[in-house]
């Protein structure tokens, strides 16, 4: 007789977990659990309560009302102290270690009962292991600065951490958009490596809005939408269309391939080989770190002689890392979104024309959908995609004939990006220029040239139909380009 399946136990559960700040129900009755073995995508729009849902799971937010159960027991008091020692783990969107702490003593913090003489060495050699495990070939050293570290390599770093056993071994490992700062090789060896963390009896909840990886990595997906899970679905039969469509979006269509401007005259910026058009749009590719970022902050320097924005600016600036180069934390969303047009509204006297900045800040949220009760709450309180949007209304609202990207879209969903290529390819169309660095090879393929970088340096130029992934990815590897 043959013997009924075994189900494995819930590491935790949430039932009927609601959360509110102020006037936003940022959860509304959400029934949640994941098994071990399992790997659960959690998909939605910004704002449909991802983050909020995450920090209930990891202790860092208690729910107003709802019921959790974790390892078995239910909880009447659960924190993150709780959370850690059911080896629940948390990879957030915005990067949590600390910058100021080399990536060993980062390790220190979260290890408890670590030190002793010659700690450092062996929290180094502890946190290589993991590296190497999950990244091969990283080229990270345990004592680096962490805030010497690119973004992508302070991910990895992350990534590696909240795997290790700090204190007690990881049973579920949640992953905020851990591919948004990696290049595709490195994306492809942390799927391969959640996979060995599942079939060993691990948990992982992969949050994403690159839905070919959520596809990919998971064995359920569930939909988030207004605070609530919209769809709970077994992966198996799911493609994109069907997950966009459960999130409340409209499925479109890949755009097809813009129009290449002609090019007269002397270019608006150049930077080594490297230059750009008016109307243009230029992609920069190639694996994470090797340069293009550098290449995007050495020509926005040379186009505004600084970081200042005058009446007549040059270029415009959208940074993938927005919370070393983009938002202003202390301020609310609307003076975020105006410090670019200030010298607009500026009246005699040096008075800002407030109704002029207000109309503004109204205008552009509801062009790029930004969710939040008004735009004088802090930006702070928004979620990491909405904060995003704050940056490319910064941007594209300025005067400025160049807007430079780099690696734009990390933690936006699937509808608003649509939205900004839209806008984007309408603005070129007018005659601006954008300087675009993206680690996904889709957004790179929307562009009218591409520079492939390597090692610092421009590899190869792609133009028209030679834009194609195969190509990318050879040019990146040194291989040439198709």
């Amino acid at each position: 007789m043959p013997q009924p399946a075994v189900i494995a136990p819930a590491v935790i559960a949430v039932a009927g977990a609601a959360k509110a700040f102020g006037a936003v129900r940022a959860l509304d009755g959400v029934d949640f659990a994941i098994r071990s073995g399992e790997c659960v995508g959690l998909v939605g729009h910004n704002g449909a309560g991802k983050s909020t849902l995450v920090n209930v799971l990891n202790g860092g937010l208690t729910p107003d009302r709802g019921e959790i159960v974790a390892a078995g027991e239910a909880r009447a008091t659960y924190d993150v102290a709780v959370a850690r020692g059911v080896g629940i783990r948390c990879v957030f969107q915005e990067l949590s270690l600390c910058p100021n702490l080399t990536v060993a003593e980062n390790v220190r913090v979260l290890r408890e009962g670590s030190g002793g003489f010659g700690w450092r060495n062996r929290a180094a050699a502890t946190v290589r292991e993991s590296l190497d495990r999950i990244f091969p070939g990283h080229g990270i050293s345990g004592h680096a600065g962490l805030g010497g570290l690119s973004i992508a390599q302070r991910q990895m770093v992350e990534i590696a951490i909240a795997f290790l056993d700090v204190g007690a071994p990881p049973r579920l490992v949640i992953l905020d958009e851990p591919t948004s700062s990696l290049d595709a090789r490195r994306g492809r060896e942390l799927i391969a490596h959640v996979r060995r963390f599942c079939a060993g009896g691990g948990a992982v909840v992969f949050i994403s809005h690159i839905l070919s990886e959520v596809l990919e990595i998971s064995d359920r997906v569930v939909v988030m939408k207004d605070g609530r899970v919209a769809a709970d679905r077994p992966t198996a039969g799911l493609d994109a269309r069907g997950l966009v469509s459960a999130m409340g979006s409209v499925a479109r269509e890949r755009a097809a391939r813009r129009a290449q401007p002609a090019r007269s005259g002397t270019p608006l910026l150049t930077h080594g080989s490297l230059a750009a058009w008016p109307g243009e749009i230029v992609g920069l590719a190639g694996l994470a770190g090797h340069g293009q970022s550098e290449a995007l902050a050495a020509l926005y320097l040379a186009a505004s002689s600084g970081w200042r924005t005058g009446r007549d600016p040059r270029a415009a600036f959208v940074a993938g890392d927005r919370q070393v180069d983009g938002v202003f934390p202390l301020w609310s969303i609307l003076w975020n979104t105006t410090t670019t047009v200030l010298p607009d509204m500026t009246r005699s006297g040096g008075f800002v024309d407030r109704a002029a900045e207000a109309a503004f800040g109204a205008e552009w949220r509801e062009r790029l959908a930004i969710r939040a009760p008004g735009m004088d709450v802090p930006i702070v309180s928004l979620s990491g995609g909405n904060q995003q949007k704050a940056l490319f209304a910064r941007a594209l609202g300025s005067r400025a004939p160049v807007v430079l990207m780099d690696d734009p879209m990390r933690g936006v969903d699937i509808g608003t990006k649509q939205d900004v290529y839209a806008r984007i390819r309408t603005e070129a169309d007018g005659g601006r220029t954008f300087l675009w660095y993206s680690t996904e090879t889709d957004e790179v393929c929307l562009c009218d040239r591409v520079y492939v970088f390597r090692e610092g340096k421009v590899a190869a130029t792609l133009g028209g139909d030679e834009v194609t992934e195969e190509n990318i990815i050879a040019a990146s590897f040194g291989g040439g380009h198709a």
